[in-house]
């Protein structure tokens, strides 16, 4: 085994057979569903329809865009879609490299996948390789490359997504490699861009970068092989000049993020097993989710609205603090990254769904009115050493307390498949016809058995995306 990064895992990329537990292609299958659920009311979002509007004319193909009749050539195709799946922040997370994976593999895949009239296995087998190595590398530059305002979904995403296409095309190791390499020049983003219109591109940007890199490599195109690991590669330059003091005397590790390049036991454990997916309860950044869940759990067990409420206190780590950074949200964009908007919808509204996110609802004083009582207490310490903790006092004098470590949706509580397609089923609503979602639902369903993807694709080719 080469200690080169790139070179072991274009190998492995390469080499791997395809005989996967059931339990991971089970795990894989569920996220594509996950993704074309989310995908669907995200392609109606105006950051999707504006980016679809600019690309439309730079190369159409046989790609299917959701929500629109233009197909488009697959690097197009896999940017409006990665967008559309990323718009409302309702796609899943994946820990080991602190990323929203399948927003960015999943778009890569199918469009990379109908460009090659591949089937369904092809495309559950390249996502389960590709989010092996995107974890990989993201516990490799983890926990500070992320800490430290890297968007990872872009920046280690685009590595996974070059690795899953790579594996589409059955591209040789040396060839993976510099499909791998490639991409690496391909990433970027900072985390700056939250709550903004280019947060969810970052995805769609990404998914593009992947398929882009592992052609560009399939047409003979060579790459450096230091440029994950090496004086100036992607280690010390997006972790920092400190990389190797970081490396060397870190004590606490979270989700195999040690900053060290796995090598010996690349496909060991399987990740997609190992840590399973934060699959999304609510349509907002997940590091609120922790608190939106606590809070939901004392109303139910103390009967308590808002009206009795009169102070609540959140006690997060810091890095979650830094994510959910507005607290006077003026917009749906800004919402999705606000505590005080998470946990005030659902303590006014008892929930929160898409429909809280339409600007009208956004700046309703029932949840904006209770921003005052609201208050942050960071905890300088990772999400693994101290869970969230949700303090409310009431009215009566009574002082109530939530701790929760994982949220609903996670490891620790996965949603069954029923409610993966409760899920699907309250996305599609609005967008497509009761046949319509029938007819998709179906197709997702057969995915692991389609003799060609484009099969499910040609279902997401409607109208669907004009209605706002």
């Amino acid at each position: 085994m080469s200690k080169n990064p790139l070179e072991s895992y274009g190998a492995w990329v390469a080499e791997t057979p395809d005989a996967w537990p059931e339990d991971a292609l089970d795990w894989a299958h569920r996220e594509f569903v996950d993704f074309i659920a989310v995908m669907v009311p995200g392609a109606a979002e105006p950051a999707s329809q504006y980016v679809f509007n600019a690309v439309q004319d730079w190369g159409q193909g046989p790609c299917a865009v959701a929500g629109q009749r233009k197909r488009l050539s697959a690097p197009w195709a896999a940017l409006v879609n990665g967008t559309a799946g990323h718009a409302l922040d309702f796609d899943d997370n994946f820990d080991p490299p602190k990323a929203h994976a399948t927003t960015v593999l999943a778009p890569a895949i199918l469009a990379l996948a109908e460009q090659e009239n591949l089937s369904g296995a092809a495309c559950i087998d390249a996502y389960i390789v590709g989010l092996q190595i995107m974890g990989r590398v993201g516990q490799g530059v983890n926990p500070t490359h992320r800490n430290r305002g890297w968007h990872a979904t872009a920046t280690v995403g685009v590595i996974g997504a070059a690795a899953a296409c790579a594996r589409l095309l059955k591209l040789d190791a040396a060839t993976s490699a510099f499909a791998l390499s490639a991409a690496t020049s391909m990433s970027a983003g900072f985390m700056s861009q939250f709550g903004t219109m280019m947060k969810p591109v970052h995805a769609g940007l990404a998914a593009k970068g992947g398929i882009m890199a592992a052609s560009f490599a399939q047409a003979g195109v060579t790459a450096g092989m230091e440029t994950l690991d090496g004086r100036t590669g992607m280690n010390r330059l997006m972790v920092g000049p400190d990389y190797e003091q970081l490396r060397d005397t870190i004590t606490h590790v979270e989700h195999g993020q040690n900053l060290r390049y796995e090598l010996d036991s690349i496909g060991d454990p399987l990740l997609i097993t190992e840590h399973k997916f934060r699959v999304k309860r609510f349509p907002t950044c997940g590091a609120i989710h922790r608190a939106m869940d606590g809070m939901l759990d004392l109303r139910a067990r103390h009967g308590f609205t808002a009206a009795d409420v009169t102070s609540v206190d959140l006690y997060m780590p810091r890095v979650h603090f830094n994510n959910v950074m507005y607290t006077d949200p003026q917009d749906p964009l800004q919402a999705k990254f606000s505590a005080e908007y998470a946990v005030g919808c659902v303590l006014a509204r008892g929930d929160c769904t898409l429909a809280d996110f339409r600007p009208d609802m956004v700046m309703r004083d029932d949840v904006r009115g209770l921003f005052p009582i609201i208050h942050r207490h960071p905890v300088d310490k990772l999400e693994g050493e101290f869970p969230t903790e949700v303090h409310v006092t009431l009215k009566d004098g009574r002082q109530l307390k939530a701790v929760i470590d994982m949220p609903l949706g996670s490891k620790k509580a996965p949603f069954s498949w029923a409610q993966y397609w409760s899920k699907f089923d309250a996305c599609c609503d609005g967008f497509l016809s009761e046949r319509e979602t029938r007819d998709l639902r179906q197709a997702l369903e057969r995915m692991p058995a389609l003799p060609t993807i484009g099969d499910l694709m040609r279902h997401v080719v409607l109208p669907f995306a004009q209605v706002a």
